[in-house]
């Protein structure tokens, strides 16, 4: 009763929650920090080629792939808070490896294994959250860990460009196994939750549910046959595997074109962050219920138009343009990321939205494995240069696509109609 009374209150007034949420947001921060001084690390000092650059994140996806679903369950089965702390904590040991790993060999197995870690994190902070958070507090929440992606994504590597601007990649994944260790304190600071009475309910609960095969079965079903979020999915896979050919070939092209100033690549990184922050809070107080195809296809535009822009920047470009090339990717990635998960969520009833949400983590994952690697190879016979422009080009198209033919892809008016009625009663 005293838990249920405090989440009366302004979810900011939640301790426990607060607790909770600062060692999330603590633990992201530490990611950004981290991920930027590896691309360097590995760029700029090592001088790994476009293929060895390709396969770190075919490292970082392949235990999402792998161990997914059995995250999914050990989050919903374990204690929930006990599992956080020992991901923490071993996050941070193996961060401090990574700091000593001498090449590519032993960093990718090293950056799978802590990627393992976070696929089975991820499922218990988001399944602990809702056992802290009241049912009509949840948006909030999610509005707030929304707000932590983001902001990290503008501090982390704003912050992580100025320290390698002064010091060494070693020291911010060093700042990272720290604030890992922040992350693991403040979770250890956490008492009396009362999950562990839910956690023994459980497996009387699971015996009584519809088996795990057919509801797989059933979310599979239920977007085949829906229209508008079928053309939504194949919208997103397609602009995904054409994004994710360049995403990690940053350093590659920036490499090229300022092969003295490492912090540059954190500045644009910073500077996408602060574009998709201000697009968000703006179409977070516009409708979005209209118009799915102009808002996605603009996304892609503006996303292929700055890649390509990127593409073309000669040796020496001045910092301006970077980062205003940057800003505007970052308004095409917060356009295109809140209307397709928007989307989702909207047009989906709500017994099915995990499922689907279910199926979209699976494709991504899997385009994260062959996109990387052709990305490579590509960069690597003709030029990131080359590359990043026919790559931007195509994104464009593809964005334009969307546009032009939004209304025949994406019928709003009857998909609502249809979705209220056949599809629930089918399911």
């Amino acid at each position: 009763m005293e838990q249920s009374t405090k989440q009366g209150n302004s979810l900011l007034h939640n301790k426990t929650y607060m607790r909770v949420y600062s060692a999330f947001a603590t633990a992201s921060f530490g990611d950004w920090f981290d991920a930027l001084a590896i691309q360097v690390l590995v760029g700029y000092r090592w001088q790994a080629g476009p293929l060895m650059l390709a396969l770190i994140p075919v490292a970082l996806a392949l235990p999402s792939i792998l161990l997914g679903s059995i995250a999914g369950v050990a989050a919903d089965r374990l204690n929930k808070l006990k599992l956080m702390r020992i991901c923490d904590l071993l996050t941070a040991l193996i961060t401090l490896l990574v700091l000593f790993a001498p090449s590519m060999i032993w960093l990718l197995p090293l950056l799978a294994l802590r990627s393992a870690l976070s696929t089975l994190n991820m499922p218990a902070q988001q399944s602990l959250t809702r056992s802290l958070v009241r049912e009509d507090q949840l948006l909030q929440a999610s509005s707030l860990n929304g707000l932590v992606n983001q902001g990290s994504k503008i501090a982390g590597p704003l912050l992580g460009g100025l320290a390698l601007a002064f010091l060494t990649p070693q020291w911010c994944i060093l700042l990272n196994a720290l604030l890992r260790g922040c992350s693991y304190l403040l979770l250890l600071s956490v008492k009396n939750i009362h999950t562990e009475e839910e956690d023994s309910k459980q497996p009387e609960a699971l015996d009584n549910k519809i088996p795990l095969r057919t509801m797989w079965r059933e979310g599979w079903s239920f977007m085949l046959r829906s229209r508008l979020l079928l053309n939504t999915m194949l919208f997103g896979l397609a602009g995904s595997l054409v994004i994710q050919v360049v995403d990690f070939q940053f350093t590659s092209l920036f490499r090229v074109f300022a092969p003295d100033r490492e912090s540059l690549l954190g500045w644009m990184v910073a500077a996408t962050g602060a574009g998709a922050v201000l697009i968000i809070l703006i179409l977070n107080k516009l409708k979005l219920e209209e118009g799915y195809g102009w808002k996605l296809g603009s996304g892609y535009v503006l996303i292929g138009g700055s890649i390509a822009a990127l593409g073309l920047l000669q040796p020496g470009a001045s910092m301006i343009w970077v980062l205003l090339i940057g800003f505007v990717l970052g308004i095409g990635n917060g356009v295109f990321m809140i209307t397709f998960n928007y989307c989702l969520q909207k047009e989906t009833p709500p017994h099915m939205t995990g499922r689907i949400f279910g199926i979209q983590n699976t494709v991504l994952s899997t385009v994260l494995i062959v996109a990387p690697l052709l990305g490579g190879l590509l960069v690597q016979y003709a030029g990131p240069a080359r590359i990043f422009v026919n790559i931007g080009l195509l994104q464009l198209l593809l964005g334009l696509t969307g546009v032009v033919f939004g209304r025949q892809l994406w019928p709003v008016a009857r998909s609502t109609a249809e979705a209220a009625h056949p599809a629930v009663e089918s399911s």
